[in-house]
């Protein structure tokens, strides 16, 4: 039996933290994650297993990321944001919480903003505070998300916009003839009836 000085010793074994990132206190990390070189997680933020969390990261206070996500390089993800499990933040993506930023003194209030589990950001994207990104949407490089995104959409630009349906895999749903992606098949569409209508 492991003492509980043994015991934390073993878990912190299960996670890799660079020696350049900055964890400050009261963080929770869960087994299997890899914080690379000079990520900054504030204090309280909770991150789960099997993440990853790349180079030059910021994590802001209170901030919760789920297990199994990709956090790639870059990325600032500020308080009130909140993100379930398997997602991919593409580098660069910026996360606001504030819907009217000023520099000096003033009333402020976060804006919470929440990208379900599955989804996918692309490289250097903008998500404005508020928003809620359903589960398996897809994001296209350099858009500005502004408003809500439906589960299984692929929306891009500026701000933005609704393109098609897509799978699970992340290939459009319908072709011209109104076939299924052949990378799914009737589970695959049964299960996303069902978690779609879970939310």
């Amino acid at each position: 039996m492991l003492t509980t000085d043994e015991y934390k010793k073993w878990l912190e074994l299960k996670k890799h933290i660079h020696h350049t990132a900055i964890v400050e206190e009261g963080v929770k990390i869960g087994e299997g994650t890899k914080v690379w070189h000079y990520a900054h997680i504030r204090e309280n933020a909770e991150i789960g297993r099997d993440c990853v969390i790349g180079k030059d990261v910021y994590i802001d206070h209170h901030v919760k990321i789920g297990n199994g996500c990709k956090i790639e390089n870059g990325v600032s993800v500020f308080t009130g944001v909140t993100i379930e499990d398997n997602v991919l933040v593409g580098p660069n993506v910026t996360f606001t919480n504030d819907k009217y930023p000023r520099a000096f003194p003033h009333t402020w209030k976060v804006t919470p903003t929440f990208i379900h589990k599955g989804v996918g950001i692309g490289a250097g994207s903008m998500v404005i505070c508020g928003v809620d990104i359903g589960i398996y949407a897809l994001i296209g490089a350099g858009s500005v998300v502004t408003m809500d995104i439906p589960s299984y959409a692929l929306a891009y630009g500026n701000p933005a916009k609704f393109i098609s349906w897509i799978c699970k895999c992340g290939q459009v749903r319908m072709d011209t003839q109104g076939k299924l992606c052949p990378d799914c098949c009737k589970k695959e569409l049964q299960e996303m009836l069902s978690e779609e209508n879970s939310y």
